[in-house]
């Protein structure tokens, strides 16, 4: 008889369990298309709904009544909920701990191939920051062309690094997963004395990195309209005041779903965009300055290069997850080798072959320099793509902030900015208009394209690709490295230190100045 019971509440749970997935698993496949289709980064996708390696902000639960109670209504087919505090009602079939567990497994969560997840990379590392790569060029010569193809040797290897952080030996020997996300790995570092140390740190810099990424995108936004309409009467300030109009429902926003679905088509456009200016400059081949392209370096502006070419190169902030969603993670140290020798080839011969057309008249933004006839057109296409792209870091860096200072329980620093419904309250939502206010005074004061992207690129850029991942893997796995590895290691956080200092000194000084040129005029 007990057997008999105990198989059927294994059926039940079974089916319950089948049900749960199926209704979710739309859901995830949409997820698994956002991120495989994204245009910057698929971490600012993932923090759509669910993000758990990331934020552990949010959780799923299927609210699912049980009927037999009394007064209860049953739920309507499909009805999932996200709720933030994880305290919405399990299934019947499952206790509380069983159902956390099952979530936290990631059970009927699909899988992403290699090459879906090298799509992931390739977006995230060939955005439309590439733009600003020939001026790079323009100050550092071939020693930037060198820059591009040592930040993509050494961003890969500490991409591997960072995962290889994640995982430990346990007591048979074998090697397992420990830990979900870079705060995790950051925390183990700094524990037991500080257990949430190394965790602020990396969402601190992850703020900074988001919030300056949307910064970029109003004031690229306003430099392309007004290069592209240059006799109308409307300043680079205005059309950065129009874009930020555009953007300011952002702030009302609950989820990226709608966004999203524009992700993969901004991605084509992007890539057409790069056909095009490539085609230009190979009609104009006769005309390359090779003379131009020099072996000495401007000194002065040469480290706001580096910061440039580091940012482009950014991605270590969602390579844990994305790792963890991967049907076969032993193909992961493949996929980021081809993903990043793609990206040097292409962005050194973009860099290389617009420089070469437009020489010491290269501008911040590389449309810029094309002609008039086709300019318009281009950067259209352009501000069309960072309208669409500014809510994915905004969103990422509301979802961080959030958790970090309004929903962390008792050490919250303020009142939670959700009601008891779950609906944002009115003074969450005007926090939300400030934040989206406060990226365009800065494009306002502060419209240039380059230094500001040096600057974001030395500070958390070289910070959250070379710096960290280099000192967490000397510090969790230096028991068993080799002295090479070793070696690696040490170089690339003196290197990586010295060119984040330097780089963060002269774009800041570069800010200063066009920040005080900007209060003359």
């Amino acid at each position: 008889m007990a057997t008999l019971i105990r198989s059927k509440l294994s059926n039940v749970a079974t089916s319950v369990s089948n049900k749960s997935q199926a209704k979710v698993s739309g859901m995830f496949a949409r997820m698994g298309f956002q991120a495989a289709t994204d245009e910057e980064a698929v971490g600012f996708v993932h923090c759509d709904d669910l993000d758990m390696e990331h934020r552990q902000g949010l959780q799923m639960d299927i609210l699912k009544s049980d009927a037999s109670e009394e007064g209860a209504e049953p739920p309507l087919e499909g009805d999932i909920h996200y709720q933030r505090d994880g305290t919405g009602p399990l299934p019947p079939s499952a206790s509380k701990d069983e159902g956390i567990c099952s979530e936290l497994s990631g059970q009927g969560k699909p899988k992403i191939t290699a090459w879906e997840a090298g799509w992931n990379v390739t977006n995230a590392i060939q955005g439309m920051f590439v733009l600003g790569l020939p001026y790079a060029i323009l100050h550092g010569g071939y020693l930037g062309l060198f820059l591009i193809i040592f930040a993509a040797v050494v961003c890969c290897y500490t991409g591997k690094i960072l995962i290889a952080c994640l995982y430990e030996e346990n007591e048979d020997g074998e090697i397992v997963r420990v830990r979900d996300s870079y705060v995790d790995i950051a925390n183990a570092c700094c524990a037991p004395r500080f257990p949430k140390l190394g965790g602020r740190i990396v969402n601190v810099a992850q703020i900074i990195e988001l919030v300056m990424t949307c910064i970029l995108y109003v004031v690229v936004s306003g430099n392309l309209m007004y290069n592209s309409f240059p006799n109308l009467p409307v300043s680079q300030k205005s059309w950065s005041i129009i874009a930020t109009a555009v953007l300011l429902p952002c702030a009302f926003l609950k989820n990226l779903k709608a966004v999203s679905k524009f992700s993969l088509l901004c991605t084509l456009a992007h890539f057409v965009i790069n056909v095009l200016v490539i085609a230009y400059c190979l009609s104009r081949a006769r005309d390359w300055a090779w003379d131009k392209v020099k072996f000495y370096i401007d000194v002065k502006k040469f480290p706001i290069s580096i910061g440039i070419i580091v940012f482009s190169y950014t991605s270590q902030i969602f390579l844990p997850s994305l790792e963890g969603n991967m049907q076969h993670p032993k193909e992961f140290h493949c996929m980021m080798n081809w993903t990043h020798i793609a990206a040097c080839i292409l962005k050194g011969l973009f860099a290389l072959v617009a420089y070469l057309t437009w020489a010491d008249e290269t501008k911040e933004v590389i449309t810029d320099n094309l002609p008039s006839t086709i300019r318009a057109v281009v950067n259209l296409f352009l501000v069309s793509k960072a309208l669409l792209s500014y809510p994915l870091p905004f969103f990422a860096a509301v979802e961080v902030l959030e958790k970090s200072l309004f929903q962390d329980g008792n050490r919250a620093v303020f009142p939670n900015c959700y009601g008891g419904d779950g609906r944002l309250k009115s003074w969450g939502l005007t926090l939300r208009c400030a934040l989206v206010v406060f990226t365009l005074l800065m494009a306002i004061y502060v419209p240039h394209f380059a230094l500001l992207m040096g600057l974001t690129g030395s500070l958390t850029g070289a910070g959250l690709c070379f710096l960290l991942p280099s000192l967490f893997h000397l510090k969790l796995l230096w028991r068993k490295l080799m002295w090479h590895h070793v070696f690696f290691d040490v170089a690339i956080f003196v290197i990586g230190g010295i060119c984040s200092v330097s780089g963060f000194i002269h774009s800041l000084e570069g800010l200063i100045e066009a920040y005080g040129s900007n209060i003359e005029d």
